[in-house]
């Protein structure tokens, strides 16, 4: 048969140029389809995209309960999605911090406290290490301890206080057993060679009147629980462990003036879970220092007695594992065990 008579093989073996210039752009177009539509599933959208759990390991109240909370409220809005506080105390921190190291849930975030810095000296039955398994975001506050004693006291003046505690003739009353005002009682004989009688009570609210009446010698407290007693004129403030002196507490004597250990806070920051991307964290630690610098901010955190403190997350990380360090080392010296 010959190729002539077979139009079939003709139309076969001469396609039309054109057509074969359509199927190529045809072929193009879908596979640069294929290639784009695989970009934009795999592509995330930005964190956070449904609200954000803060979990405060403390019962509600307290200073850094309130500052957390005026945070969520401002951050909210600039993040697109509220942050919701969820208050999980128990055993001193140490459940609402386990909820969050051991979470895999993204959008998970932690208030942390002084306490996850001596806990860790305390205890050896800790499920987490919280240098390794959260991550830093930003400072929150800090608040300084007052060194008080009743209105009547004997004991006026700094120096008062260390010539009597040398004696060993005073108390000092203290929120429990390893917490930051026990702590400084210890730090004070420890590096000064005083005797200093710890009193732990269970919380300030419970050792305020003891030292009103005179029970115990003095009082360690947080300042922010102290100062309306002080104001009041039922308390005499001695001494405050803040680095400089405080603009409500007029000639009230820094304890660094003994040396620069003695400058301690109480403080409050801000963790995420180790799930959360670090695109996230960024975010959050940009909008939180940003915030936090505001003098609205300081303003409402002064009604908490607090003063807003501005970090990275580098420089978290770095006060978390100094005061770590440091508490450790008091705790292993003095032979600090809880009860």
């Amino acid at each position: 048969m010959s190729r002539r008579s077979d139009p079939q093989a003709v139309t076969f073996q001469r396609t039309d140029p054109r057509l074969s210039r359509r199927g190529a752009l045809a072929l193009l177009s879908a596979t640069a389809a294929s290639s784009f539509w695989p970009t934009l599933a795999g592509a995330q959208a930005p964190w956070p995209t449904r609200p954000v759990t803060v979990i405060v390991p403390f019962a509600p109240g307290g200073a850094g309960n309130g500052s957390v909370r005026i945070l969520a409220e401002l951050i909210g809005p600039r993040l697109g999605q509220p942050l919701v506080i969820d208050n999980r105390p128990g055993a001193g921190g140490i459940t609402g911090t386990a909820m969050v190291t051991s979470s895999n849930d993204d959008h998970t975030l932690l208030m942390g406290s002084t306490a996850m810095t001596i806990l860790p000296a305390l205890r050896n039955d800790l499920s987490y290490d919280v240098q390794r398994d959260l991550q830093a975001v930003g400072m929150i506050s800090t608040q300084p301890l007052v060194l008080a004693v009743a209105a009547g006291s004997p004991v006026r003046s700094l120096d008062d206080l260390m010539s009597r505690g040398r004696a060993g003739e005073l108390s000092a009353g203290n929120s429990g057993v390893g917490t930051l005002s026990h702590l400084t009682t210890e730090l004070l004989n420890s590096k000064l060679g005083t005797r200093i009688l710890p009193v732990p009570y269970k919380g300030d609210s419970v050792l305020i009147p003891d030292v009103v009446a005179g029970t115990v010698s003095m009082g360690v407290m947080n300042l922010p629980v102290a100062l309306p007693l002080i104001q009041a004129g039922r308390l005499r403030a001695v001494a405050v462990t803040s680095a400089q002196p405080l603009a409500n507490l007029t000639g009230v004597p820094v304890l660094r003036s003994l040396g620069d250990e003695f400058v301690i806070s109480g403080w409050a920051a801000l963790f995420a879970a180790k799930k959360v991307p670090p695109a996230g964290v960024e975010r959050l630690a940009g909008l939180l220092r940003e915030i936090i610098a505001t003098t609205a901010v300081r303003e409402r955190f002064a009604g908490f007695g607090v003063t807003p403190q501005v970090s990275t997350p580098s420089q978290l990380r770095d006060h978390v594992r100094n005061e770590t360090a440091r508490w450790t080392d008091l705790v292993r010296s003095r032979g600090i065990k809880l009860e």
